[in-house]
């Protein structure tokens, strides 16, 4: 008597290891996500009603702040003689920082075939460019003449200014000029598919229209794919040394300096990992709510949490090992200067500062090397409120405290932001939230196409697990579809 068969089933992943949970379709990809910004207004959660209307309001600081300042001058800010760089820097920097994960998620990981950014890429890549626009603001508004900005630019003119080439200034503003650049290009082409599934799928004609003309005539064929993907690909290594360069170059500012603390051929590997590990802080701050409230959890899996938690770790320990580095230095240097600096961020008046960065970005990341605080969700989003805490914290202490005392002690004197410098930053968080919600609003969070792809990679890959037998067809499936089929 013959003995029955065992059936063999589909293996389901564990949901803490998964990139995409089972039962996920094309149909059902298109509709969970393109329907957040197709659904009419008043079916929008009031959440997001809530958010944004916080937000708004904290954009309105932020338009009477710099009103205020143009009325009266950088006089109103704190700054005094030796700190001549205040709040306003301190902000630039943080924000700055906070812009690199995107580019890192979208430009590097793609280049490296990392399936698991296609959950988050979209995110981040806005997240990118709404902290670059926060950015921007600082150094024109701390020009003092700040409509007069367009003379860092070497246009031909008949003045005979042109801008000095040896400033950090022109360097900031080269760079952060390129990098928002083509950010801003390498999102929009990764929405251009999308767009076009919006057109398709809305019912409303202007609304239809107006996806219809940002899609570009988008239709889906091998040619359009082709020119995509060799798009992505050359805007991605476009994007890749940006990453490098920017901080690096904002590093610099300091560097190229005389102040003691400044002058550590560390900073710029230091500054790009710190924007990475601030980047990621912010990008998890955003996305687990996100998910919690859009029901997300089948795209933004348990798992991605984890790996961002194990590149913010490794960043953090660089970071880490940065400030190591900076008590070195200023012992083995022999410099009196360098050796008070030291003595002053541990017994100075701003003391406290420097113990808050290191408790905030050396200590409090130390449960992420445990799986198990690194898959749960609410002591992820407390470590990522602490390290952007701690971040902005580093970026005090090395601007302040290194200004407070310099060489002169009859210079000395202490920095006190005004309400001012903590009413525009309030504003550029406003500004900030306010571009997010929108986002949220209008445009789809997280990528379409790529999760169709992704979801067929998946679909598979576990066939291959359960049927080995099939494997040299399985991949020959594989690549075809993701030269030709993925078109649907």
């Amino acid at each position: 008597m013959a003995q029955a068969q065992p059936v063999r089933t589909t293996p389901q992943p564990d949901p803490g290891e998964a990139y995409l949970l089972p039962g996920e379709t094309y149909t059902s990809i298109s509709h969970t996500i393109g329907d957040v910004p197709l659904v009419a207004l008043n079916k929008t959660p009031k959440g997001w009603f809530v958010g944004f209307t916080v937000s708004f309001i904290l954009l309105m600081v932020f338009l009477v702040s710099v009103t205020w300042l143009f009325m009266k001058g950088v006089g109103i800010w704190g700054i005094n003689i030796p700190v001549g760089w205040g709040m306003d820097i301190i902000n630039f920097v943080w924000w700055i920082g906070i812009g690199h994960a995107g580019t890192l998620i979208s430009a590097i990981l793609l280049l490296l075939n990392q399936g698991w950014r296609n959950s988050i890429n979209r995110f981040a890549e806005a997240m990118t460019l709404f902290a670059v626009a926060c950015a921007g603001q600082y150094p024109i508004l701390h020009l003092g003449r700040p409509w007069l900005f367009y003379w860092l630019f070497p246009y031909p003119n008949t003045l005979g200014m042109w801008p000095n080439f040896r400033s950090p200034l022109d360097w900031d503003v080269f760079a952060i000029s390129t990098y928002a650049s083509v950010s801003l290009v390498f999102w929009l082409v990764g929405l251009i598919p999308d767009f076009a599934t919006l057109r398709d799928r809305s019912e409303h004609p202007l609304v239809k229209r107006i996806y219809g003309f940002v899609a570009l005539g988008w239709r889906g064929s091998a040619r359009h794919w082709h020119r995509y993907e060799m798009a992505s690909l050359l805007l991605a290594g476009l994007s890749t040394p940006l990453v490098v360069s920017v901080h690096s170059i904002i590093s610099l500012d300091f560097a190229v300096s005389q102040v003691p603390g400044w002058q550590v051929t560390v900073f710029p590997p230091y500054f790009v990992a710190g924007a990475v590990f601030a980047g990621f802080a912010m990008v998890l701050l955003l996305m687990i709510p996100v998910r919690h409230f859009y029901g997300f959890q089948s795209y933004i899996t348990v798992r991605h949490l984890d790996v961002m938690a194990k590149v913010m770790l490794a960043t953090g320990m660089i970071v880490v090992y940065g400030y190591f580095m900076e008590v070195w230095s200023s012992l083995y240097s022999g410099n009196i200067y360098e050796e008070y600096l030291l003595y002053n961020r541990l017994n100075g008046p701003s003391a406290i500062a420097y113990y808050g960065l290191l408790f905030c970005n050396a200590i409090a990341i130390q449960p992420l090397w445990f799986k198990r605080v690194r898959q749960n969700v609410p002591a992820l989003m407390v470590i990522s409120v602490i390290i952007s805490i701690g971040m902005w914290l580093e970026r005090y202490v090395i601007i302040v405290i290194s200004l407070e005392r310099d060489f002169l002690p009859s210079s000395w004197e202490k920095y006190m932001p005004t309400v001012w410098d903590w009413s525009l930053y309030l504003g550029t968080v406003g500004l900030f939230f306010t571009l997010i919600f929108v986002f949220i609003r209008v445009l789809p969070m997280i990528n379409i196409f790529e999760m169709r792809m992704f979801q067929y990679q998946e679909t598979v890959r576990l066939h291959l697990k359960a049927h080995p037998e099939h494997e040299e067809s399985g991949h020959e499936s594989l690549t075809s579809h993701s030269h030709g089929a993925s078109a649907d």
